[in-house]
């Protein structure tokens, strides 16, 4: 077998050393890109659910606060099943279904607020409205066959169990809707791990004040 003259030696070492440089770049680039889509994607699921258990449990208090109740605690620790224990509740149907109505209503506010601004992180609102729509109606929805939490409450309180279907039903098949096509802006398909770096560290500053409320509020 003949040698390589030396010349051509080391065209080839330069190409291959321009080359392994260059696919090094970009091995590094992709890994950069999938740590802020992973940031971006973590931070959303972990602070909407403790941002839905948040305002679920505020549509409690604003509703015992309107019909004279008096609450006792609110338990938000995210080891727990948030809930709102009252002292005072005069007008239980009312304050049960306040906790679902504002947490689905609220949410789809704010997310209408911010989209009307034209705020590019608009679309992790649409998310988080969506994320509450969809718990809440499957909470209600599914809750009411086994008396569930505010399910229980409701039934024994009048509500008749086409009301609790209906509402989860409507919420779930809209979070749904909302969710459609979300998939891209965070970094799914075709936008191949590419995010919002912003969005992706707002989201985690997000998630993180959430947790420490959570944690400030506790409870049982």
């Amino acid at each position: 077998m003949s040698e390589l003259p030396r010349s051509d030696l080391l065209v080839l070492l330069k190409f291959s050393y321009d080359h392994l440089g260059s696919l090094g770049c970009l091995v590094a680039g992709i890994e950069v890109v999938r740590v802020h889509q992973f940031v971006l994607i973590l931070s959303v699921i972990v602070g909407s659910w403790l941002g839905m258990q948040a305002i679920h449990e505020l549509g409690h208090v604003l509703g015992a606060t309107i019909s004279g109740g008096r609450v006792a605690q609110v338990v938000l620790h995210p080891l727990t099943i948030s809930r709102t224990d009252l002292a005072l509740n005069p007008h239980p149907l009312f304050v049960v279904w306040a906790g679902p109505l504002v947490g689905v209503l609220l949410p789809l506010l704010i997310w209408g607020v911010v989209a009307a601004l034209r705020f590019s992180f608009a679309f992790v609102l649409r998310f988080f409205a969506g994320f509450c729509l969809i718990a809440n109606g499957l909470y209600i929805g599914i809750g009411s066959f086994d008396g569930v939490g505010d399910c229980g409450q409701m039934l024994r309180h009048g509500s008749p169990m086409w009301h609790l279907w209906l509402f989860g039903m409507v919420a779930t098949l809209a979070g749904f809707w909302i969710w459609h096509r979300l998939g891209g802006d965070f970094g799914l398909g075709m936008a191949k791990g590419r995010v919002s770096i912003g969005a992706a560290y707002l989201s985690f500053a997000i998630c993180i004040a959430l947790l420490a409320l959570s944690l400030a509020i506790g409870g049982e």
